[in-house]
């Protein structure tokens, strides 16, 4: 067992150094510039196409989307991983974080564009579906290649991430005195595998029901919170911002250990949270009722500066700010924790274990919506039969309550391999079909700046509308 974790986290580190850095920072580059930095000169846009309400009552909206795939990014990454990133990578992960989120929202606005231009019209319901499964195998012609994906997407969400989660969660409940090492974990796994067990089994409306109201109320009470200490500590914020800024050019120090420097810590981290190029999103994003596959791509590019930009350096700042020692034992819950009763007292920790909680149960929730997805795509584009699906579903809900005794680096190599491999195969796809996005947006921009709302007819670029199933 222990050269199979030895294993592990070896395939853990060659993954992310060099292969992942190199495929994450090539493709956010191409994306941003042949797009001329969309991410950055439609940023508005996409805050005002989230209000957009669907024609169809039956369809998800396009906010009912950004939830969902919210749901799933904000998570316990977005403390426990940020704090393992400070504690073991230095502060100056917290600026490759950024880095990954503002490049990488290039990368989620192409692949949740793909996903609405190659979606499915379900004529029995009246909505939309798709996801990564249905453009790979339209843009590469191999359904086998789908299907590997789907597989990779499913061993990530209902095992890598979902055990994750449940281990994030219970850890944050290390530093009360009643916590037992034996028994605490398996209690809280317990719990919490029953209460997602509940909303699984009530579908995916239930789930954008539940996150729909869970993702807006947490992220603002949580960024308020950052902005209150931010506020309280302004003093200290210019020390802060050198802190990370010194420690992100430090190119001796990360020359020197690079595979467990701030930079992959902090593109291990920030891939984690926002999962920008992932293929995650896009399940979320073919499901929402559109007039333009851009609109989606632009409101999933919001998604990731929601996630990272806004949430990663609310606990970033928080930590830092409260001038709590670094060091690698304190790397999850701890440091947070630690950081925030320096801050709030004793109700400090407190805070961190409701917020995670939260976090977690929507992160869960998300998380098996994209599985649901996976699913119906490898049974032939429909949901496999009730049993097969109860079956799975507890399957699902035992994973959660076994996440919660794991050790916590076979938790992290788990989902940060998984991941990996879903990463590795939608990004080289997305670029493969970038013609496609490129020619999109040139439509959209278009009609924006005719001043119009634009509608999307695949003809318009030159897209053979009898191998679409919804565009006609």
């Amino acid at each position: 067992m222990q050269d199979f974790l030895e294993f592990l986290d070896a395939l853990d580190g060659f993954l992310y150094y060099p292969v992942l850095i190199i495929v994450l920072i090539v493709a956010g580059l191409y994306f941003s510039f042949r797009s001329r930095f969309a991410q950055v000169r439609l940023c508005f846009d996409s805050v005002r196409l989230v209000t957009e309400r669907p024609g169809n009552k039956n369809s998800i909206s396009s906010f009912g989307a950004l939830m969902v795939s919210t749901a799933s990014r904000v998570g316990t990454g977005n403390i426990i991983g940020v704090s393992t990133a400070i504690c073991l990578g230095g502060p100056g992960a917290v600026f490759w974080m950024w880095v990954l989120a503002i490049l990488g929202g290039a990368s989620a606005m192409a692949e949740s564009t793909l996903a609405q231009i190659f979606k499915k019209h379900d004529a029995d319901t009246g909505r939309s579906y798709g996801g990564p499964a249905f453009y790979i195998e339209a843009i590469l012609h191999s359904k086998a290649t789908a299907v590997i994906f789907s597989l990779f997407l499913i061993a990530t969400y209902a095992f890598g991430f979902n055990a994750l989660a449940s281990y994030n969660l219970q850890s944050t409940f290390s530093v009360y005195k009643f916590y037992d090492a034996g028994v605490t974990p398996l209690i809280i796994g317990t719990v919490t595998a029953l209460i997602t067990g509940w909303c699984m089994f009530g579908g995916a409306k239930r789930i954008v029901k539940v996150t729909g109201l869970l993702v807006p109320v947490m992220g603002i009470v949580y960024v308020l919170t950052a902005l209150c200490v931010i506020v309280m500590k302004v003093d200290v914020l210019p020390d802060v911002l050198k802190m990370i800024f010194a420690d992100a050019f430090n190119f001796k120090a990360i020359g020197s250990g690079i595979a467990g420097s701030c930079l992959v810590y902090g593109i291990k981290r920030g891939l984690y949270s926002n999962e920008a190029g992932v293929g995650s999103a896009p399940n979320a994003a073919a499901y929402a009722e559109t007039t333009h596959p851009v609109k989606q791509g632009l409101i999933q590019m919001l998604s990731v500066y929601i996630d990272t930009i806004m949430i990663c350096s609310a606990t970033a700042f928080m930590c830092l700010m409260s001038g709590t020692e670094i060091t690698h034992e304190a790397a999850g819950a701890q440091y947070v924790q630690e950081a925030m009763k320096t801050i709030m007292g004793e109700s400090g920790p407190v805070f961190i274990t409701v917020i995670m909680a939260l976090f977690a149960f929507t992160t869960l929730l998300g998380n098996l919506f994209y599985v649901d997805n996976a699913l119906a795509y490898i049974n032939g584009k429909k949901v496999p039969g009730k049993k097969f699906m109860t079956v799975f579903k507890i399957i699902c809900a035992l994973v959660i309550l076994v996440g919660a005794v794991l050790p916590m680096s076979t938790a992290w190599a788990v989902a940060d391999i998984t991941m990996a491999g879903m990463t590795l195969i939608n990004i080289p796809c997305i670029m493969v079909g970038s013609g496609i996005v490129f020619k999109a947006l040139a439509d959209y921009e278009k009609q924006r700046r005719s001043k119009i709302n634009p509608v999307f007819k695949a003809s318009d670029i030159g897209l053979d509308t009898s191998k679409l199933d919804y565009w006609k």
